[in-house]
């Protein structure tokens, strides 16, 4: 995995920058805008989230009142509210740059130039749902990087995360299967069923993109445990438990300390404890759920 991609001060100071923020979300804009005038089109795909619900609107739209109705606008208007509830209360330059983000890929996917996608018009479904999915994800993974979303139910997902400290995530999934529901009603089951394989490439590659919301959990056997709990705290903000107990192997007493962060400044984290002490032991396993205070960095 690209260290670039792993190490959280890399990631801060890019936060730090404006300038590059905004051109990695044209970027991915660009990105979004592309996969829906291509791979999405021509497999017939319902991408998830408020993506996949603009598409049914537009289609219902257009079956039975034979009225075109621009993706821009309909993605503007249903992204207001979360919009405005996550300037509110998650911070103001994450929902700028997310409204930002919003409004360009909206715009691009009405007004791109057919010349930059009709050559890309596969004929096969499977091949534009895990080809789009890829994309999907490489669009969304260049927000995220940049400290934004690309909207939708994210704003929703983060906003009673920060405000409630409950995952909705679930709720979004079933949202989401409600409407692969319509899309096979609408569309055809094959159309839905292909949705599903592209939600699935987009969800596979997008956790091995970003890891911001990814944690880790480290056990760390050490002689410098007062050296490396600072470096903990300094570096990541977390705290730690030491626990002391006895090596059997050689019968010598050693101190371990426990602390859960986040996936993306492990790996920076692992090679700075080894700086420190290299003879330390530790144990780095994958943490699929936490209850309780968990300091999370501010989004501005």
């Amino acid at each position: 995995m690209n260290t670039h991609f792993n190490s959280a001060s890399k990631q801060q100071k890019l936060l730090r920058n404006p300038v590059k923020r905004v051109l990695l979300i044209t970027l991915g804009a660009v990105l979004l805008a592309f996969d829906m005038n291509t791979f999405v089109h021509a497999g017939g795909l319902i991408p998830g989230g408020f993506t996949g619900l603009v598409l049914l609107i537009q289609e219902c739209v257009h079956r039975f009142f034979g009225k075109q109705v621009p993706f821009s606008v309909l993605l503007i208007l249903l992204n207001a509210v979360p919009a405005a509830l996550s300037f509110k209360f998650i911070g103001k330059w994450y929902s700028i740059l997310s409204c930002l983000m919003i409004v360009l890929s909206g715009v691009l996917t009405d007004f791109m130039p057919a010349l930059f996608t009709e050559f890309l018009q596969l004929h096969d479904a499977l091949l534009s749902a895990v080809f789009g999915g890829l994309l999907n994800a490489v669009a969304v993974a260049l927000c995220l990087f940049a400290g934004a979303t690309s909207g939708g139910t994210d704003f929703i997902a983060i906003f009673i995360s920060e405000r409630y400290a409950k995952d909705a995530w679930n709720y979004i999934f079933m949202g989401n299967c409600v409407i692969l529901v319509f899309a096979a009603l609408l569309f055809s089951v094959d159309a839905a069923l292909y949705s599903i394989i592209f939600q699935f490439t987009t969800t596979s590659a997008l956790k091995a993109l970003y890891h911001g919301y990814q944690q880790v959990t480290l056990f760390i056997i050490t002689n410098k445990p007062d050296d490396v709990y600072q470096l903990i705290r300094d570096k990541t903000h977390h705290g730690a438990t030491e626990f002391r107990g006895m090596g059997k192997y050689k019968m010598t007493e050693h101190v371990m300390l426990y602390s859960v962060v986040s996936a993306s400044e492990s790996r920076s984290l692992l090679s700075e404890i080894k700086t420190i002490d290299p003879d330390a032991f530790v144990n780095v396993l994958k943490t699929e759920r936490i209850d309780g205070k968990f300091y999370k960095p501010p989004k501005d």
